[in-house]
């Protein structure tokens, strides 16, 4: 039976962009199932401590910038420092990717996923707005004004607010969050003890 490995992420969290294609990557090659939950990351910060990023001392932020351009350049993603539209909502993008995922199953939602990330940190688009999202499915082959609908539905909101409370319940506290074999791995930068936890 094929490993499996939890993912909570929130499709406008940087770290989640720079670790995705990764992380896709690796469970291709250990042969692990990957568990798409996009959550509420503003749920998970006001239960955990986390703090949205306008709120974070000034050192804090000028950090992070420094820390997003050496993972940019080391994982070769092109990526906006501060994004046309920033800060935003992941919310619509992850009812969508749920709704993907309902209709198309976890490839089709990873797939989208990337390209979601992808369109609001290295293309300078509103990921909140109706028409780009339902364009993003549309590219990625699927019926985009349809799955908008879909994500809209009782059903996808309903699976949203279940994947947030369970990473609440599971002590998730940042996005991306990778759960192997019960042991937790906060953030892209982990992936390296996620592979050892793959090939074990």
């Amino acid at each position: 039976m094929a490993k499996v490995c939890e993912y909570y992420f929130a499709p406008q969290s940087p770290w989640s962009y720079l670790g995705h294609a990764k992380l896709i990557e690796l469970a291709r090659q250990y042969d692990v199932r990957i568990e798409l939950k996009p959550m509420d990351l503003a749920k998970v910060f006001s239960v955990s401590g986390g703090l949205p990023l306008a709120k974070r001392p000034p050192q804090r932020q000028a950090y992070r910038l420094v820390e997003l351009q050496r993972w940019s350049a080391y994982r070769n993603l092109p990526l906006n420092l501060q994004p046309k539209f920033a800060p935003t909502s992941g919310d619509p993008a992850a009812k969508l990717i749920i709704a993907v995922k309902i209709a198309h199953g976890t490839e089709a939602a990873l797939a989208l996923t990337g390209a979601v990330m992808r369109a609001f940190w290295a293309e300078e688009k509103n990921i909140t707005d109706v028409e780009t999202l339902i364009a993003l499915v549309n590219a990625a082959g699927h019926d985009g004004n349809a799955l908008w609908k879909s994500s809209e539905t009782a059903a996808v909101k309903n699976e949203y607010e279940q994947y947030t409370n369970e990473a609440i319940a599971a002590s998730v506290f940042g996005s991306p969050w990778y759960i192997v074999d019960g042991e937790s791995f906060w953030g892209q930068d982990r992936l390296d003890f996620v592979e050892r936890a793959f090939s074990k």
